[in-house]
């Protein structure tokens, strides 16, 4: 055994102390975690170019030179260039008369404000694009894909000194990944927040770790404590990435009502659906992801008209500030967050965790 099991190829690559990647879409959590010897990747799909360039720069005046990463979504289902009107256009009224039929059974009221999606990246490829243009122009340090192969954009972020990851959901996908040259492979199992594959974290990480030869595998998927940091090491990883282990931290800047619920559930308050954003997703059940799981529901419409379909819905929940209608990407690993602890906190007990595993398991070094 090293003299340190938790330093892996991944703290290598990055300069980190830990390897545990936080995947989160607040500032303050990613700054957090950074200055606390982790890594941070920070989710701007929803952000226009401008917003994205102006969070870079709030980071780095933060951080002291460490390195962090931006995700984007690049999924080549998206519309090559389209308007949010013309895409609107295109959802069935059986779908309208379906979404109308939720908001008047429980009460949802529409929301306060007109939802703007024109900045979301999987409205279009010509938005995405534009969106990447800013981080290959502000040399980040990790391009990361949630959806989408980033195989295309690999030379680009090379000359300019970027690395490149890319998220998988199947083995065949990190075997292209890996063929095309990605710096890291983000293997993410079902039991994930957020956009997920249908294949166990347990499963598709020790596939992918047995084909990556150097390049650094990150498990995904219910890691939430030191034992799955451990476990995850134990299965060929090189690093963690987190997302539900953060969204109900201190820094967090979700709402508190949302907050609650996640410290209160339970991996059986997930639900696996593509009813919000038309891929398939992991977050906490609530009335619309319900009543699309029905038969007599219509089938829910592929990305991005599923994802402006929902649009109302869940801004209208947020809006009205009730519990019983909101929802959040959670993964299967939310029970293990009990408490709205600060981000070092987390990032501590975590790695003395998972040395205590170690610890108990062969015994480490003097």
């Amino acid at each position: 055994m090293t003299q340190d099991p938790l330093h892996t190829k991944l703290c290598d690559q990055l300069g980190v102390e830990f390897p545990i990647v936080s995947f989160t879409h607040c500032k303050d959590v990613a700054v957090a975690v950074i200055n606390s010897g982790g890594f941070a990747v920070l989710g701007e799909a929803m952000h226009t170019p401008e917003e994205i360039e102006a969070d870079i720069k709030w980071i780095r005046e933060r951080i002291d030179g460490k390195p962090f990463g931006i995700d984007l979504v690049l999924p080549a289902s998206a519309p090559a260039e389209s308007s949010l009107d013309e895409i609107s256009s295109k959802i069935p009224e059986s779908h309208r008369e379906f979404e109308q039929m939720i908001m008047e059974k429980y009460d949802v009221p529409m929301p306060k404000e007109s939802v703007d999606l024109h900045q979301w990246g999987g409205l279009s490829q010509a938005l995405g694009r534009a969106q990447l243009e800013v981080l290959l122009e502000e040399r980040v340090p990790v391009i990361a894909s949630g959806l989408g192969s980033p195989a295309f954009l690999l030379d680009a972020a090379h000359e300019r000194g970027s690395l490149v990851w890319g998220l998988v959901g199947r083995t065949r996908q990190a075997k292209r990944q890996l063929e095309a040259g990605v710096d890291a492979i983000i293997a993410q199992g079902f039991d994930a927040a957020g956009h997920t594959g249908d294949m166990g974290t347990l499963s598709i990480v020790a596939e992918v770790s047995a084909i990556a030869g150097d390049t650094p595998i990150i498990a995904a998927g219910g890691i939430t404590t030191g034992r799955h940091l451990a476990a995850a090491l134990c299965l060929g990883a090189s690093g963690v990435w987190t997302g539900t282990l953060w969204l109900a931290c201190r820094e967090s800047d979700i709402d508190m009502i949302i907050k609650e619920r996640l410290v209160a559930a339970t991996a059986a308050d997930t639900v696996w659906s593509d009813s919000i954003s038309g891929f398939t997703m992991r977050v906490l059940k609530c009335p619309w992801t319900e009543e699309w799981k029905k038969p007599e529901a219509p089938r829910p419409l592929t990305s991005p008209y599923q994802m402006i379909l929902s649009s109302d819905y869940i801004q209208g929940a947020n809006d009205a500030r009730r519990a019983d209608l909101m929802t959040e990407a959670s993964g299967q690993g939310v029970g293990f967050v009990t408490e709205m602890l600060p981000a070092r906190q987390i990032v501590s007990d975590m790695v003395e965790e998972a040395l205590g595993v170690f610890d108990d398991l062969v015994g480490l070094p003097d």
